[in-house]
């Protein structure tokens, strides 16, 4: 990489005294393996059984050349926003906030606070909405002529959440992250054996590998959604739970999660695709359990895969809520006083739970898993994972334009902001299209 650029002036050293967010939520105690779990959760989660979906708008080939694609970029991406985190603090700036380090290096910081919230705020109604759809599948299988509709178990999986919630700092879920990098695993090889079942078994459907006539938009949305499933809007604050110095040790928790990315998104992807095709469901899960004929692999096996993927889904809901708690800590909190007093906790109990109230009633309101998955992709995820950490590093490190970095470096930012553009139009045409099949708390998941 290039050699790092003298600042054109003296910085303040960033003081957080009295910043409650900075020490209460964000403590900075964890060792770079935590990291690697935070990361884990916060990329490898049930959205990878959306992967056959997204190869459904692509194809084998594009479906590979995209899904590595993603992969390589977003890789490079985080490596290099940890770069600069790493600048920063060695500057004696060590910045905890992904709206920080764009103030420090852009000079604003209003858009990506707008962006930031949207898109975490979306996970964490899409982490509850997703829960509430599992123990649905549960339910429904177990009572078929039952009476409970789907905002009913939002309702339950909200409950549980508000419980959860109350886990004061990001380090504390190191443990239940560490469990939910395991539970990813599982449920991944589940549903992957399940595939190869299911591909064997002569109620198999039909394998049909076409392309859908609207090719450009379908592959777009798709793009979309590879985007969505491996972005990590967090990352600033992941690396904020490290014990400084934070140098180095973001790599390592990169390569731990990638080494887990590899293994479950290849897996999925290729078993889902190669027995549903073009009829891939947006949840992988419900094409192996039709709603006619019997389900294409052993209930016991689909039953504790679901189980495992309602369990993680808690997971990710505590750790995109974290950005949401930061900024409520902050305004909210008196740091002089303990994390656990009543001046502080009866806030952050009230504040938290109006919170994933909020993230429940949307997710019951509005049951768009699909295409909210590809509009946050485009919206969201493209702009600040593929586009904003190559524009961070040119600004900090200024590499020479006869550098490789510089022209790589804006090639991506070129090619995923047309993407982005092309992305963003396709997902929110086929959210309008598909308005025609939504209810306010319908009991199914428009997919």
């Amino acid at each position: 990489m290039e050699e790092v650029a003298q600042d054109d002036g003296p910085y303040q050293e960033i003081r957080r005294e009295d910043d409650a967010g900075a020490n209460f939520v964000l403590q900075s105690k964890g060792k770079w393996w935590h990291a690697g779990f935070h990361l884990t959760t916060a990329i490898v989660g049930p959205t990878i059984l959306t992967l056959p979906y997204a190869f459904r708008g692509l194809g084998w080939q594009m479906g590979f050349l995209c899904l590595t694609a993603m992969g390589v970029v977003t890789f490079y991406s985080y490596y290099l926003m940890s770069l600069v985190l790493d600048h920063c603090e060695k500057a004696g700036r060590r910045h905890i906030r992904f709206r920080e380090l764009a103030a420090d290096v852009l000079g604003s910081q209003a858009v990506f606070i707008l962006a930031l919230t949207a898109i975490n705020t979306g996970i964490s109604i899409g982490a509850i909405l997703l829960a509430g759809e599992c123990l649905q599948i549960m339910y429904s299988n177990l009572y078929p002529d039952g009476s409970l509709k789907l905002y009913q178990f939002i309702a339950m999986v909200t409950v549980v959440m508000i419980l959860l919630s109350q886990f004061p700092t990001f380090h504390s879920l190191r443990h239940i992250n560490l469990g939910s990098l395991v539970l990813s695993l599982g449920y991944t090889f589940l549903v992957v054996g399940a595939c190869i079942n299911a591909g064997a078994s002569k109620n198999a459907p039909p394998r049909d590998y076409s392309l859908e006539s609207s090719r450009i938009f379908s592959a777009f949305t798709s793009i979309s959604i590879l985007a969505a499933i491996f972005g990590n809007g967090i990352l600033p604050e992941i690396q904020a739970t490290l014990a400084p110095p934070a140098t180095g040790k973001m790599v390592k928790g990169l390569i731990m999660c990638y080494t887990v990315i590899f293994l479950t998104f290849y897996s999925a992807a290729v078993s889902g695709y190669w027995v549903f095709g073009n009829k891939s469901n947006s949840n992988i899960i419900k094409s192996l359990m039709p709603d006619e004929g019997p389900p294409l692999a052993p209930v016991w096996v689909l039953g504790l895969a679901i189980v495992f993927v309602l369990l993680q889904l808690f997971a990710i809901g505590l750790v995109y809520s974290q950005v949401a708690y930061e900024i409520m800590e902050k305004k909210s909190a008196d740091v002089n006083q303990g994390i656990f007093s009543k001046r502080n906790l009866i806030p952050r109990i009230i504040l938290r739970s109006l919170y994933v109230i909020f993230c429940g009633f949307v997710a019951a309101m509005l049951p768009f898993f699909g295409d909210i998955s590809a509009v946050v992709g485009a919206f969201g995820f493209i702009p600040l994972d593929f586009v904003l950490p190559m524009l961070l590093y040119n600004m900090t490190y200024k590499p020479t334009k006869s550098s490789l970095a510089y022209w790589i470096n804006n090639s991506i930012i070129v090619v995923f902001t047309c993407v982005g553009l092309m992305g963003a139009f396709s997902s929110v045409r086929k959210l309008v299209l598909d308005a025609k099949e939504f209810k306010l708390f319908s009991s199914d998941v428009v997919e």
